[in-house]
């Protein structure tokens, strides 16, 4: 049975896991570290390096080294979320001809499902190393409050990486799959997820092994990179006001405070004071200048209150959608690093009113859950059933702009819904159907996840024509819509993708390119392109030889025959060198037939010369 890689695809760190034996088991990576940073670092010489070896140049390194894409991904360049991070990213965010954002580095752009990719390639070479096997399928996670886009873009990244997404499945979802693996008793359950950029909440119902998403909310900009930068902009404030010189300008010793702004929240999570020092930051007339201060822990909550704040209003929301109050919920579950941070372990203590469930490594709960998720698939992990539910309303624009649900937010997926609509004038000749998510009444405060037309309608009075629309939503959480004129049964069906987005073309190409940036890539490339000559080959001087073979004299055709012979054990072979020495022994045989083919009229058809236009050669 083929391995199946689990990957939690995250905003700071990544981690991986594969099923062994009925048990999931993380992969390290070749640091022996079991997450893995999701930093892309692009150097002077054109090299590209990806983990913890990108994360360590950063420094000296800032504007071509790529960290938290996760933020970017599926989100268009003039929303709110990118113009904040392209505030403090030290790389370029730049703007796409079709509205979709992409990453300048070295006078390149790239989008944010190549630059995932990047990573999710990284993460597959590792795991076939630690595994001494190739992996070609994955199961990869999404915070449950991914709207499509989002989710196709992951989707996406993963294609270009050479990966076959078997499901998009929600974080939260696949870390209660972690904690609850092996326990049958019903509970109802709270996984509070706050990670480096996304934030979600989910509630579940476990029982008999169906781990049943009862509701989930969440917000896809509240994470750890937001609470470093408040201390980075504190550290900013800090050092202005001691030595007069602003740094906001200066790239390099931005990306140094952003470190050592990890550090000391990381540092705070088990100690009530961290020391920052910083030699050298910056310069003036008077000589170089060094920052060293202390942040308290008390300070760091002070900075980030807010931020805390603003996980009890999806936590609130969650519990009424579900028809549940804090004290119904029998276990919270913390999931992610930031809940290491002891105010955000306080808060949940706050709002649910019990300790949370801490037994688990939070980083590493979710890719162990995808891990369990593709046992499941795979019939290796029995007896349990993933029920997840789809994060945001869907439906259509219709008469005045308004938004007419189909399938409400919090429905079990995968999942199918039908409504009859009609035209609003008369003799309308074609429908535009323009596919909505969001939970606003009006039409244009809804995210587009599409448009597409229905024509050929029989000319009718308005009202008379039913168009029957049907959204279908699958395992992965990805839309399919179709609409159809009952009275003509003309269909036009669509998956719904993200107006812009990464067209198929584009996505063939990254696909080519990326793998021209991987050696292994290369020779497997290499293989297939010969195959396929070979191949080709083989066919036309097989077609040749079955119609002219009979004119050979015995050692022409004993030569073809064992030529052929040869080359099908070589196609046979996966072996690059095997097929590259049949494929110019098929030369020789190419050579032979066509002289006969040249000279002799074909067996089948008499007086009609070369009568299957003579075999191919080799290029």
């Amino acid at each position: 049975m083929s391995r199946v890689m689990g990957i939690d695809l995250g905003t700071t760190n990544c981690c991986v896991a594969v099923m062994d034996g009925g048990t999931p088991l993380v992969v390290p990576n070749k640091e022996g570290a079991r997450t893995t940073p999701s930093i892309v670092g692009f150097t002077e010489k054109g090299q590209r390096l990806v983990g913890q070896i990108a994360k360590r140049q950063s420094i000296t390194n800032p504007h071509n080294t790529v960290y938290a894409v996760k933020r970017l991904i599926g989100r268009k360049f003039n929303s709110p979320e990118v113009q904040q991070a392209k505030r403090f990213a030290p790389y370029q965010i730049v703007d796409a001809k079709n509205g979709d954002v992409r990453i300048r580095v070295r006078d390149k752009d790239y989008s944010p499902p190549e630059i995932s990719a990047m990573i999710l390639e990284r993460l597959k070479e590792m795991t076939e190393e630690h595994l001494q096997a190739e992996v070609h399928e994955a199961i990869i996670t999404v915070p449950a409050y991914f709207d499509d886009s989002q989710r196709q873009a992951t989707k996406d990244a993963g294609r270009i990486a050479g990966l076959k997404v078997l499901r998009i499945i929600n974080e939260p979802t696949a870390a209660s799959l972690a904690y609850r693996l092996n326990e049958e008793s019903e509970k109802k359950i709270v996984v509070y997820d706050l990670g480096g950029g996304t934030f979600d909440v989910s509630i579940l119902q476990l029982g008999q092994g169906v781990f049943e998403v009862k509701s989930t909310s969440g917000d896809t900009f509240l994470g750890g990179e937001d609470f470093d930068q408040r201390i980075l902009e504190w550290l900013l404030a800090e050092f202005e006001q001691k030595e007069n010189i602003s740094l906001r300008e200066d790239r390099l010793a931005l990306q140094r405070l952003k470190e050592a702004a990890e550090k000391a929240k990381c540092e705070l999570s088990s100690e009530v004071r961290s020391e920052l020092n910083l030699p050298f930051i910056s310069a003036d007339a008077k000589g170089p200048k060094h920052l060293n201060v202390v942040l308290t822990r008390d300070k760091f909550n002070e900075l980030t209150a807010d931020l805390v704040d603003r996980t009890r209003k999806p936590c609130l929301e969650a519990l009424s959608l579900a028809g549940l109050k804090a004290d119904d919920v029998d276990e919270v579950l913390l999931v992610g690093g930031m809940t290491r941070v002891p105010r955000v372990i306080e808060t949940v203590r706050e709002i649910f009113g019990k300790e949370p469930c801490r037994d688990k490594n939070p980083e590493e709960v979710v890719g162990v859950g995808a891990a369990i998720q593709a046992g499941i698939l795979q019939g290796e992990v029995k007896d349990m059933v993933l029920l997840d539910v789809t994060p945001l309303s869907l439906g259509i624009e219709t008469r005045g702009g308004m938004f007419t649900k189909l399938i409400e937010r919090n429905t079990t997926i995968p999942t199918r819904k039908t409504k009859i609509f009609t035209t609003v004038a008369d003799n309308q000749s074609k429908v535009e159907v323009n596919v909505l998510q969001g939970e606003r009444e009006v039409a244009s405060f809804n995210k587009s996840l599409g448009r597409f037309e229905l024509i050929g309608f029989q000319p009718a009075p308005k009202g008379v024509p039913q168009i029957e629309v049907t959204f279908d939503i699958d395992s992965n959480g990805i839309v399919h819509v179709s609409a159809r004129d009952m009275a003509t049964n003309k269909e036009q069906t669509i998956v719904v993708t993200p107006s812009g987005g990464l067209s198929e073309k584009e996505i063939s190409d990254i696909i080519e390119d990326a793998k021209k940036n991987s050696e292994a890539d290369k020779k497997k490339a290499e293989l297939f392109r010969i195959q396929a000559r070979l191949e080709g080959l083989l066919e036309s001087n097989m077609k040749s030889f079955a119609e002219f073979g009979s004119l050979l004299d015995e050692e022409k055709r004993t030569l073809v025959k064992k030529i052929l012979e040869g080359a099908r054990k070589a196609l046979a072979s996966a072996s690059v060198s095997e097929c590259t020495t049949s494929l110019e022994k098929l030369g020789e045989a190419s050579e032979i037939l066509t002289e006969v083919i040249m000279y002799h009229p074909s067996p089948n058809e008499s007086g009609a010369p070369g009568g299957s236009g003579g075999p191919a050669r080799p290029s």
